[in-house]
């Protein structure tokens, strides 16, 4: 049996180091695979020297340019045709002029037609053919698809109702509010817009959710709104898993682990659960909810941009130092996962959500409380919305 009493020198932050540079080494930069090698070494090592040794990174293997499945896309031909000097002809819509541009996709506008242009290969979890089948099938609050066709460079397009917002839209401007005026409760978002807002969301989750979908990217900017004061369409479906439609690329206990945006991600994805539901979703969407009620807004977690070297590891922390380090107790399922969060951490104390979130309304932050939790008894859609915050238009 291996002696332990040298463990008493390795740190939570050391082991934390140790796990960021075999990340580094690994071509696959897979968190999980990382913290499985630095584990094992941790649990079977007898010195501390024999642990560095088996931690020791390896030098990366770099792929031939070749061979790079994120090689640069090739050049795009240029847009489709000018219709005239104002925009260009998508089909059979005229004067389109550009929106936005996603990984994937370019969005144009043409008077109330917002057209999603298909410009990239779309590797898995993105398919914008399941997202068609999917959005055909769905209501509003669901953003509604009008129409699906290819172009005359045969390109998917996507044609949506056109909606000038986004609540990303709607944080922003009010965080900006905030560092312009020294009162940061100006810069709070109305609660009665919160509500109404939550309630059409909860509602498109409640409907994709009793089909079986998971959306798997519910953030602020696929919220949409048709005007500053709503109403708010759910959108962004081209990641979202279908149980018949993925079954075939991903099977219901084998899921794609690569989904969600920066602090919107659920912990049991980031350590590596593939049987993942919609509680994922209702994660996602407490912490938006959270950002919403917040005065000035801002993310309940921090995260740093997908591209950046251990950005799963830092919201890994973040969100234990903001809930506490989870326990057996407080996250049972945990004990199933491959990688278990329960030994390597830093344990960081349980944290009451008056704690967390002060100073703002009892009704919402009790809301947040129930989605934002380790353990899978996350409220449903359906139950979130029986609560007096969303029934009723009186604050606490």
């Amino acid at each position: 049996m291996a002696s332990s009493a040298w463990k008493a020198s390795v740190s939570a932050v050391d082991r934390y180091d140790t796990i960021s540079k075999i990340m580094e080494s690994l071509p696959s930069r897979d968190m999980n695979e990382a913290i499985a090698i630095e584990q094992a070494a941790y649990d079977n090592s007898s010195s501390l020297e024999e642990y560095t040794a088996a931690c020791q990174p390896s030098k990366p293997q770099i792929p031939p340019p070749s061979s790079s499945p994120l090689s640069a896309p090739s050049p795009q031909p240029p847009s489709p045709t000018a219709s005239s000097s104002a925009g260009i002809r998508i089909g059979s819509y005229t004067n389109c002029t550009p929106v936005s541009e996603g990984v994937t996709s370019e969005v144009f506008r043409s008077g109330t037609t917002a057209l999603k242009v298909i410009v990239h290969s779309t590797p898995e979890p993105h398919n914008p053919l399941r997202e068609v089948k999917i959005l055909q099938t769905l209501h509003p609050p669901c953003i509604p698809l009008l129409d699906s066709f290819r172009d005359h460079e045969q390109r998917l397009v996507l044609a949506f109702p056109y909606m000038p917002l986004t609540l990303a839209d709607v944080l922003d401007r009010s965080s900006s509010s905030s560092r312009s005026s020294s009162n940061t409760s100006s810069s709070a978002l109305d609660l009665d817009l919160v509500r109404s807002l939550f309630r059409d969301i909860l509602q498109a989750l409640r409907e994709i959710h009793g089909q079986g979908i998971v959306h798997r990217d519910i953030k602020p900017s696929a919220i949409l709104l048709a005007s500053p004061s709503g109403p708010a369409y759910l959108s962004d479906f081209g990641t979202a898993w279908h149980p018949t439609l993925s079954a075939a690329s991903e099977p219901r206990d084998n899921k794609i682990l690569d989904i969600g945006t920066g602090p919107y991600r659920a912990p049991e994805v980031l350590f590596g659960d593939k049987s993942y539901g919609p509680p994922v979703d209702m994660w996602a969407l407490g912490a938006v909810l959270a950002e919403c009620i917040r005065s000035p807004p801002a993310p309940l977690f921090e995260s740093r941009p997908a591209h950046e070297d251990g950005n799963q590891l830092g919201l890994i922390l973040s969100i234990f130092k903001t809930l506490g380090t989870p326990t057996p107790e407080t996250w049972p399922e945990a004990k199933g996962f491959k990688v278990t969060p329960f030994e390597l951490w830093t344990v960081f104390p349980q944290r009451s959500w008056e704690e967390i979130l002060p100073d703002v309304d009892e009704g919402f932050r009790e809301v947040v409380g129930r989605l934002v939790r380790y353990d899978g008894s996350r409220a449903t859609a359906e139950e979130a919305l029986t609560y007096k915050c969303f029934t009723t238009n009186d604050t606490a």
